[in-house]
């Protein structure tokens, strides 16, 4: 049988004003216990240029304290699943993470982007209804998801008006 696996807390505050949210953190990601740790994934090339800082070359932590200044969260949108591996594919009998319990304690938030397809699915069916919010799809930054990341960099660059 194959091991729960579980999301990190939310990296958030209450002056974050754009929510990315992946699906469920890959196999190093968990060993490590941090963020988007694969690197081949390019969350932090994506999202350092949403936030105008060289984010790659940063320890984990000033990392997260960048994105914090900047007004930028992070969470999941499954809680728990099995999975073998790292691709969202496999997720089995997932748990979602409760969006809207997080959303209603951030005052100043005003978009939700969702890393990958996965995300997007899950995640938009709970936040949809909130009108104050935009919801965002996002092209996944994992380095299974082959778009160019030019291509990428343009959809993930529509984070930057809201902060």
């Amino acid at each position: 049988m194959d091991e729960i696996k579980r999301s990190f807390p939310p990296i958030v505050d209450a002056h974050t004003r754009a929510l990315v949210l992946g699906s469920l953190p890959g196999e190093q990601s968990l060993a490590r216990g941090q963020y988007y740790s694969n690197p081949r994934n390019q969350f932090w090339r994506l999202i350092g240029a949403v936030v105008g800082a060289d984010l790659v070359p940063l320890d984990y932590e000033a990392r997260l304290r960048s994105l914090i200044e900047a007004g930028v969260g992070l969470w999941d949108t499954v809680g728990a699943a099995t999975r073998r591996g790292s691709l969202d594919g496999n997720i089995r009998g997932h748990e979602a993470n409760k969006l809207a319990n997080l959303v209603a304690g951030l005052p100043a938030l005003r978009a939700v982007g969702f890393n990958g397809g996965t995300s997007a699915a899950l995640g938009m069916k709970q936040l949809a209804g909130n009108p104050s919010l935009v919801l965002i799809p996002l092209p996944s930054s994992s380095p299974a998801y082959t778009l160019p990341f030019e291509a990428k960099l343009g959809a993930w660059l529509r984070l930057r008006r809201f902060l």
